[in-house]
C-alpha cells in the first residue's frame, strides 16, 4: 500500500517528537491514501506557516509488519470516532491518551476546534457533533502512525 504525506519541507527521517500532540488521532505521523488530499494538506501548511513549498512524500507500507501492530480502525463517521477525536484534541501533553500504534479513520473537517467548542458549550448534541465533523469533500481516510514501531513499517519511495 502506498500512502502520502503533505508537508512544506522535505525531510529524510520521521521524528514523532516534532508532531503536535493534540491532533485528531493524537501525536503521530499522518498520511493519506489520496494524493490530492495530501497535496491540499501541503498547501494548507505552506499558507499557515508562510514558509516552504508544497511537497507530497510517498511511503510504501510493509503490510505484513503493520498487521502485527495494535491498530484502531474507524471505517465510518460515528459517535465513537467523534469522541476519540475529542479525547485527542483535548490532550495538550505529549503523553498519548491511547496505546495504538496506528489509527485509521475518516478525516474531520477543517473546523474541528469550532465544533468542539459548540459541543462543549452544549450548543449541539453528539449526533450534530458527528455530522459537523464530517469532511466537506466527502469521506477521506487518514492514517496516524503513532509509535516508532509503526514508523518502522514505512519506507520512503
Amino acid at each position: 500500500m502506498i500512502l502520502y504525506h503533505g508537508t512544506n519541507v522535505d525531510f529524510e527521517t520521521i521524528d514523532l517528537s516534532k508532531s503536535k500532540p493534540n491532533k485528531d488521532f493524537g501525536q503521530g505521523f499522518y498520511l493519506s491514501a489520496d494524493y490530492n488530499q495530501a497535496m491540499d494538506m501541503a498547501k494548507t501548511k505552506v499558507e499557515q506557516l508562510e514558509t516552504g513549498t508544497p511537497i507530497v512524500l510517498a511511503f510504501e507500507v510493509d503490510e505484513q509488519q503493520m498487521a502485527k501492530l495494535k491498530i484502531q480502525h474507524y471505517s465510518e463517521y460515528s459517535e465513537d470516532w467523534a469522541k476519540f477525536i475529542l479525547l485527542n484534541r483535548r490532550n495538550s501533553t505529549h503523553k498519548p491518551v491511547h496505546d495504538y500504534d496506528i489509527v485509521i479513520g475518516p478525516i474531520a473537517n477543517d473546523r474541528v476546534g469550532v465544533q468542539i467548542r459548540r459541543f462543549q458549550d452544549k450548543a449541539i448534541d453528539i449526533d450534530q457533533f458527528v455530522a459537523a465533523l464530517q469532511y466537506m469533500r466527502g469521506i477521506t481516510f487518514q492514517y496516524a502512525f503513532c509509535t516508532d514501531k509503526a514508523i518502522q513499517t514505512l519506507q520512503r519511495l
